[in-house]
Formats: C-alpha cells, structure tokens, sequence
C-alpha cells in the first residue's frame, strides 16, 4: 500500500462522524487494508517507542500548573480541592489532568485519532442506567473529552493502574504486571470490535452479564451487591438523602462547604433570574421529545455543589425538581465546562460552548448517556446538565475497602480497558488502531515500562505539592 493511501487511512476525527462520507462502496477501504495499515506504522513509530517517558526540559512546575488552573475557580474552593488532591499521589493524579496532557503531547503517536477521555485513569470508570433501565459499565466523566491521539488516554489509563495499585500496597513488579494485562485487554478488545459492523459497534455495551462473565467466582458475591445498589441510587433514594421538609416542602440540606444554598450568582444576580436565563439555552439543546418531559417538571430548590477531584472549585449546582407530586422527584447536576486539557495541545473544540463539546463527547462515545444530558450558558459561563444519579455506581480505592493482592482489582483493572476501546472503537477507526497494537505482547510491555515511570513522576509532583501545604505556599481545606 502507497503512502498516500495510507495517509487517508489513518483519518483523524474533526467531530462528530469520525470519517468522511464516501459516495462509494469501492472507496470504502477493507478490514484487512486497515490492519495492514496500522500495522504500516509501526515502520515510523515502533510499539516500543511508547515505553519512554522523559520529562521535557521546559517542564513546568506542577504546583504552578495548578495555580493558573485555580486562577478561573471559585476561590473559596479551592482549598478543598488542594486537601483533596493531598490525600495521596493516586488523588494527585485524578486531579492534574493538565500536567499530564503537557507531558503526552512529547510522546510518541501514530497521527490516529479518537474521542478522547481527556482525563482517563481507572476511578473515571462505573455503572449507570441506560435509557432501556439497564445497568451498563463504561466511561463516567468527560469534562476534558476531545478529538486525540488514543495513545494518551490508554497510556493515562496505565498510570493510573500503577499509581493506584502502588497506594493500595503492590509493589513496583506486581503493580506493573497488572498494567500489562490491562494493555493487553484493550489490544484484544479492539481488535474484536474492529472486526464487526459499524452498527454492532454502535449498539455493543458492557452490561451486567458482560460484567459478571469477566469476574472471578470468589468475587461476584461483591460485584453483585455492588450493582444491586447501584440499582437503587436512584432520584428516590437521594430525595431522602439530600433533602428534609421545611415547613411542609422538600428542600435540599446544606452541608457546608460542600453543598450550600446561595441567593445570587457572582455576578450579583438572583439566582432565580440567572437559573431562568440558564433555563432558556439549556432546554433547546435537548431533543424535541425530552423536552416535553423535562417541561412536565417544576424547579423547587437549588444548591452549589463540590464534586470529584480535578473539578473541585468549578461551578456546579443541583437543581431539584417535581413531577407528578413529591414522589416524583427530578435531580440534575449542572456543572461547569471549560475548555479540556488537551486543547493546548490537540487544537481547540470545534464548538463554542464547552458545555456542548462534553455532552457530544459523551454521546459518541459511552453509548448510554442520560436522557436529560444537554447543555447551556449563563453569564458567560458554560454548563453542561445530566441527571444527578441515574443508577450510578463507581469503585472506591482505598487501602482499606480494597485488597490489590486479590484477583478482583486487576480484574476490574482490565474491565476499565475493555471499556476504554469500546470507547475507542465508537469514535475512531478501531481497525487501524488493532493493526498498529497488533498480537504480541509489545505494546503491552512498552506501556508498562511507561506506565512505572510516569508513577514515579506522579510521585515526585506530589512530593511538591505536600511541600508547597507544608511551606505555605498553598492553603488546605486543612489549613482552613
């Protein structure tokens, strides 16, 4: 095959349809042409180029990185998301997604591009209902999604594997054999989606018996009790976990400074009256039918919210809603939208409102994305909207509720792969990308030579960040 055919082969995503339009089956080029295609550019970029990792001359001060990233957040909050961030480098790493993306952006690629995760590490995985009330496992957090290279989100995902499995007490070997597992399923697991059609693509979750089949037997007892709650995080259950009646009506409970009830914007404007102008961009970006289910709904309370890790001191609020009566209760997260921490370095959203570039982001690529997912703008700020808790569930890493040595954490480690190249294979060309990886262990053990050494540099910028609490530099919610 020439090079010019090649180069059209390895089409990169400007959006939404990641390839062109071709007016004939004959343009269309085969399987086989594009296995043979990704295997073709190994010649420039050798699998065992991804194993290095360097820290550029011009590498910037991680602390510094996050103090500019502070600069557009609600002061307020921003210690929280410090002490947050301080609690270990596994934490460090959820939240210093931009350090991260400067330091892929020297990394080798092969020019292939998908719908990128942005901030793609093994706790942004976990369960949630689908339209049809089925529980499915995928992706769960697209604040930093955009069109780029999928070696940067597979090689986050085996950072995170190593660093994580460091914390919970695994030792640099046995940490690092996991990370080659978990490279190896997403090799296999692309490699099967790039043999079946583009609409069996589209369709393919992981669902609950995808789930349990992938689960060793000493270990389904818990994963089963573990999707059984996930079943009931419902708007029910967090009626009556986020709220109590005042004066014979429902109102969701301040926990300060986590979730409190606030009477105007920053800009000083009502927040009844900002909420109706939000209101107004956020309803036309549902389709037509959603909308009428979203209108059957009244607003009763709403509340600023802190969440995760990395989004800490970005704006979120909870819009609690009624429909037909309080036992029909409506809960919706409206979260702020900056631009991703790939753009630097993958090239601007092609949308205006960042808000819009997370939920088409979400829409390519998880396959199940809530049905009140939308977006919206209000005093220059942009939001995007989805359900608080829609039957979602996520794994919580901690030393004490997991025990790395058991078969279930590389279990699981694997299961986020598997649905990093579903993932994968919805928005780019899942073929291309399984030439390239190939069958042998290679790519496998060339990411878990990166994946060690970029732990050992997350370990290091945390290093930083406990000394710059320790020396003042930065204050704490501790320190608070």
């Amino acid at each position: 095959m020439d090079e010019s055919a090649l180069e059209g082969l390895e089409g990169n995503i400007e959006g939404p349809g990641a390839r062109s339009f071709r007016h004939h089956v004959d343009d269309q080029p085969t399987v086989e042409e594009r296995l043979a295609a990704g295997k073709h550019l190994r010649e420039r970029v050798p699998r065992n180029a991804h194993a290095q990792y360097q820290p550029a001359l011009d590498r910037p001060d991680p602390v510094a990185v996050l103090e500019e990233q502070n600069r557009t957040r609600l002061p307020d909050l921003v210690p929280v998301r410090y002490a947050r961030m301080l609690v270990s480098p596994f934490a460090f790493l959820r939240g210093a997604a931009s350090m991260m993306a400067f330091d892929l952006s020297g990394t080798p690629t092969t020019g292939l591009k998908v719908q990128a995760c942005g901030d793609m590490h093994i706790a942004n995985f976990g369960v949630f209902g689908s339209a049809e009330r089925n529980l499915v496992f995928g992706i769960n957090d697209f604040d930093e999604t955009l069109p780029g290279p999928w070696e940067w989100d597979l090689k986050r995902l085996a950072a995170s594997v190593v660093v994580c499995a460091r914390y919970l007490g695994l030792d640099t070997t046995a940490a690092e054999a996991i990370a080659k597992g978990t490279v190896a399923t997403y090799r296999t697991a692309i490699r099967e989606y790039a043999l079946l059609g583009h609409l069996e693509t589209w369709y393919a979750q992981i669902d609950e018996t995808a789930i349990l089949a992938g689960v060793h037997p000493a270990e389904r007892p818990g994963i089963e009790r573990f999707m059984r709650k996930a079943r009931q995080r419902t708007n029910v259950q967090v009626l009556a976990k986020m709220t109590d009646l005042v004066d014979d009506q429902r109102r969701i409970v301040e926990q300060p400074p986590l979730i409190v009830r606030e009477t105007q914007s920053e800009t000083g404007r009502p927040i009844a009256e900002g909420l109706a102008l939000f209101l107004e961009s956020y309803v036309p970006s549902l389709p037509e039918e959603r909308r009428v289910l979203f209108g059957r709904y009244t607003i009763v309370d709403v509340a600023r919210k802190v969440v995760g890790v990395g989004s800490v001191g970005t704006r979120c609020w909870v819009l609690f809603l009624e429909g037909n009566g309080q036992d029909d209760p409506l809960f919706l997260q409206v979260k702020e939208a900056q631009a991703s921490v790939l753009a630097p370095h993958a090239g601007r959203s092609r949308y205006a409102n960042e808000g819009r570039r997370v939920v088409v982001g979400q829409r390519l690529i998880q396959g199940a994305p809530d049905i009140f997912l939308g977006w919206g703008k209000q005093d220059a700020i942009h939001f995007y909207v989805r359900q608080l808790r829609d039957m979602k569930g996520s794994v919580q890493f901690e030393p004490a509720k997991v025990e790395p040595g058991a078969p279930g954490f590389g279990e699981y480690c694997r299961l986020c792969s598997h649905a990093l190249a579903l993932a994968h294979a919805k928005s780019g060309d899942a073929a291309t990308i399984a030439g390239y990886v190939g069958r042998s262990e290679a790519l496998d053990v060339a990411l878990a030579q990166f994946a060690a050494a970029y732990a050992d540099q997350t370990e290091r910028d945390y290093e930083s960040l406990v000394h710059a609490a320790r020396h003042g530099r930065i204050r704490s919610a501790a320190d608070v």
